[in-house]
């Protein structure tokens, strides 16, 4: 059985393929999914999984050098946006209008599909390099 904290053998898998500059998008339950990208659904009722508990999962095994957040979630989401400041505190940041990264969702390796409720509780994380 797997040791490390990321359990789910789909996510695991697109993660151990991601290179430099791939990315990889976490959602909320309403964010649209491009029909051709990967959707790693892990949603099971409203709230569960949490956006924030997915992303701690998720960087257990990522390497990111850039996030990607809408404008909007400063504005709508002031809670949400304070605690992605602090879990990429070294990562580089580039804010877009939602408009704009639901369509960069198309060029993502895979769509992970939270149970989250939050307005605008959606990330693009890019990966980096660990050496």
């Amino acid at each position: 059985m797997k040791k490390t904290t990321l359990l789910n053998s789909h996510l695991s898998r697109v993660i151990s393929e991601m290179g430099h500059t791939d990315r990889l998008v976490v959602a909320d339950a309403g964010l649209p999914i491009p029909r051709d990208t990967e959707r790693i659904d892990l949603a099971v009722r409203p709230g569960l999984p949490g956006f924030l508990e997915t992303l701690e999962a998720i960087l257990t095994e990522l390497e990111v050098e850039k996030v990607y957040v809408a404008e909007e979630t400063e504005r709508v989401s002031p809670r949400l946006h304070r605690a992605l400041k602090e879990m990429f505190p070294e990562a580089e940041w580039e804010t877009v209008t939602h408009e704009a990264l639901k369509g960069m969702t198309r060029e993502a390796k895979a769509v992970v599909r939270t149970g989250e409720c939050t307005p605008y509780a959606n990330v693009i994380l890019q990966a980096g390099v660990s050496f």
